[in-house]
């Protein structure tokens, strides 16, 4: 069973206008009532979705909203919350067309500046009540234009907290880069990479051992810039020696398949383990492109897996089927 961890629906754009109306309007939000969307309507928006994940032969998405969807930089806590109690129910929604094909991750309504216990309230009806088995992360909430604090720091605690209690993985994701200087290509890996260093050089899985976070994109520039963080892991354990190796510490954190070329994804299994990466596309997506080369699209990562010479057949279930099963414990699929 090839299960996709890391994949995002859209849905109606219907929706999305109703939402940049809430966020254009001043004080705490509402303007007119959200637009009435059938299952036949919601259907239709993902019909080429399903078409797509379907001819590369994959069985099961883990499908997240969109990163741009929840607009974090908006300090009106009314308006986010809004925005992802919305885009969340058009999660479930999807998951309930088809329970076969989707299972649902929710989203999170991070607002800049404002506490992560904001977001405990929705994580617990997520799963309660939309049955959702793990969320989506923002790392920068701020969206490029304030400093957020990094994700080893203790006011992301109230979040690990609630995740620990519903036994809920994260995955860690950049979302709206609206303020950022950076494009897309380059802010989502950035953003993932500064999560990722922020939480090894912090005391969050000592204080929360159970913890679980997968790292999108395959890591971000992690996986490449290990060698310097031995280096100032080495340096730190002269003056301390009771710390743990870097490459302990990094066995704590998970990684995805969203790479596309064979090259980055044998580094990714060689550096961080194939026992801690899941697989996942991002497809559909801007990866979605043909590669003139092969004829196949950059995110069709199952074929470039196959090509790895030395993964063992055990290594290839355990990226495709055996590690997802692992860190989502309230994933239920059958075998």
């Amino acid at each position: 069973m090839i299960i996709d961890t890391h994949a995002h629906v859209t849905g109606p754009m219907e929706l999305y206008e109703y939402f940049r109306g809430l966020s254009g309007t001043s004080g705490g939000g509402g303007r007119g009532k959200p637009p009435v969307i059938s299952d036949d309507r919601l259907e239709e928006s993902i019909k080429d979705h399903l078409d797509e994940v379907g001819g590369v032969g994959t069985d099961v998405q883990l499908i997240a909203p969109r990163p741009w969807a929840v607009p974090t930089g908006d300090r009106r806590e009314g308006v986010v919350m809004q925005v992802a109690q919305g885009i969340n129910d058009m999660v479930a929604r999807c998951v309930k067309l088809h329970p076969d094909r989707f299972v649902g991750l929710g989203t999170l309504p991070q607002a800049a500046g404002v506490s992560a216990k904001l977001c405990v309230e929705e994580m617990e009806r997520g799963v309660r009540e939309l049955g959702f088995i793990g969320f989506k992360i923002n790392p920068d909430p701020g969206e490029g234009a304030t400093e957020s604090p990094h994700m080893g720091d203790p006011s992301w605690y109230p979040l690990y907290e609630k995740m620990v209690e519903l036994d809920v993985p994260g995955l860690i994701h950049g979302g709206p880069f609206r303020f950022s200087r950076e494009p897309e290509l380059g802010y989502f890996c950035t953003e993932q990479t500064v999560a990722a260093f922020g939480i090894l050089r912090s005391r969050v899985f000592k204080d929360f051992p159970t913890l679980k976070l997968i790292v999108g994109h395959g890591g971000g520039y992690v996986p490449y810039q290990v060698g310097r963080a031995r280096a100032f892991r080495l340096n730190e354990i002269a003056r301390n020696p009771e710390l743990e190796s870097f490459d302990d510490s990094l066995r704590r954190l998970y990684f995805d398949t969203v790479l596309y070329n064979q090259e980055s994804l044998e580094l990714l299994f060689k550096v961080c383990g194939v026992d801690r990466c899941l697989f996942g596309s991002d497809k559909p997506a801007n990866g979605s492109v043909i590669n003139p080369e092969t004829g196949r699209s950059l995110n069709d990562i199952k074929p470039m897996i196959e090509n790895i010479p030395w993964l063992t057949e055990e290594d290839r279930h355990a990226v495709y089927e055996g590690n997802a099963r692992k860190v989502y414990s309230r994933l239920q699929l059958p075998s």
